[in-house]
């Protein structure tokens, strides 16, 4: 289910130079059937896939972004900005216009990256926003991408198919908020099912200038981030486990192709 709006209620996004970082917070939330909730320091890159970072080559070990991680592993941005449109066109979201894309992203950190979330802002000239592709990684390997709608208030919804945690199933509805201007970027996305809310994860943070200087800033106050991102992820598995959450079967899946 993608939302559509008509032209009357279009949404203007103002953006900040790029590339910039966003440095704030991640947190998670299980509701059912007991509640646990988490949250640490955390941030990513806010980047134009029009234009690449440009750091310092010495910066590389600690902030690099490859296309190849992305969708179905295209091989140059270009290809992935291609590719991030045909989700939208796939899921009959109108890409007239659209000039821009816009990716709330993790980079590679010493060679490592993953990404649970990587979001997709896809813009007219004027700064119009056309659609939001979110694309969401697991542990095993896959790859999913959904393509919405936001409303004026940032709001969309879309059914969940795609297997990301062992501890729920494929079913169930997102009802996903988008925040994105000149001073802070958020993402919260909530899953609901059977009209029980299961789940909560929101990624937020304030936009710093993605120059040599704060970077290196950034990394030193958080070392690793893609490698804290991946270590928390299996030891919040561990401790439900441990709890005796129901665990689902992984069903059969492959990457996620955009064609």
């Amino acid at each position: 289910m993608t939302q559509t709006l008509p032209a009357s209620q279009a949404v203007s996004v103002e953006l900040p130079a790029l590339p910039a970082l966003v440095v704030g917070r991640v947190h998670h939330i299980r509701h059912v059937p007991f509640r646990r909730a988490f949250g640490n320091r955390h941030y990513q890159w806010l980047i134009d896939l029009d234009e690449p970072l440009d750091l310092p080559t010495w910066l590389g070990p600690v902030a690099s972004f490859r296309p190849e991680d992305h969708l179905s592993g295209p091989s140059t941005l270009p290809e992935l900005k291609a590719n991030v449109l045909r989700c939208l066109e796939r899921d009959g979201i109108p890409t007239e216009g659209v000039t821009r894309v816009v990716a709330l992203t993790h980079a590679r950190v010493l060679g490592h990256v993953f990404d649970p979330m990587t979001a997709y802002w896809c813009l007219t000239a004027a700064g119009e926003l056309r659609g939001v592709v979110v694309e969401v990684h697991n542990t095993y390997g896959g790859r999913h991408a959904y393509a919405v709608r936001p409303d004026s208030r940032g709001a969309a919804s879309v059914d969940k198919d795609f297997y990301v945690s062992p501890f729920n199933d494929t079913t169930g509805e997102y009802a996903i908020r988008f925040h994105l201007d000149a001073e802070r970027v958020s993402v919260a996305i909530r899953l609901h099912r059977d009209a029980e809310l299961v789940f909560t994860a929101v990624v937020e943070g304030r936009l710093v200038p993605g120059t040599p200087r704060s970077v290196v800033a950034t990394v030193a106050r958080h070392p690793f981030m893609p490698q804290q991102v991946t270590a928390l992820i299996r030891m919040h598995g561990i401790r439900l486990w441990a709890r005796r959450l129901p665990v689902h079967p992984r069903p059969a899946e492959s990457l996620e192709t955009v064609r």
